[in-house]
């Protein structure tokens, strides 16, 4: 399944970072609480998938959430490090994550 937002094209929203492909792209940390998403956090990594299993704020997503948590990501083949930066930042200023600062 996958979805727009802010004009990226995510694959998601998956209730476990599993799912997520081990490709460089970034991600965004959904709770979901009956019918309101609240953005939770967001980064970028060249492996979506093994940064999302290792992530050192998933305490404070479980804390933050009093609903479901979903991962998603926007992949980035064809993206240095910097360019995915740029994406994260973009992002984390239209969602305003609960978790994490850049």
């Amino acid at each position: 399944m996958s979805f727009e937002r802010h004009g990226y094209n995510f694959e998601g929203a998956f209730t476990s970072a599993n799912q997520l492909e081990a490709r460089a792209g970034v991600y965004v940390i959904w709770c979901k609480n009956g019918e309101t998403w609240t953005c939770l956090d967001v980064g970028e990594s060249h492996n979506v998938q093994d940064r999302l299993l290792n992530h050192d704020r998933a305490d404070q997503w479980r804390q933050k959430c009093r609903g479901t948590i979903y991962y998603a990501a926007h992949y980035t083949p064809n993206l240095q490090q910097t360019g995915r930066i740029q994406i994260e930042s973009r992002l984390r200023q239209l969602e305003r994550p609960l978790c994490g600062e850049r």
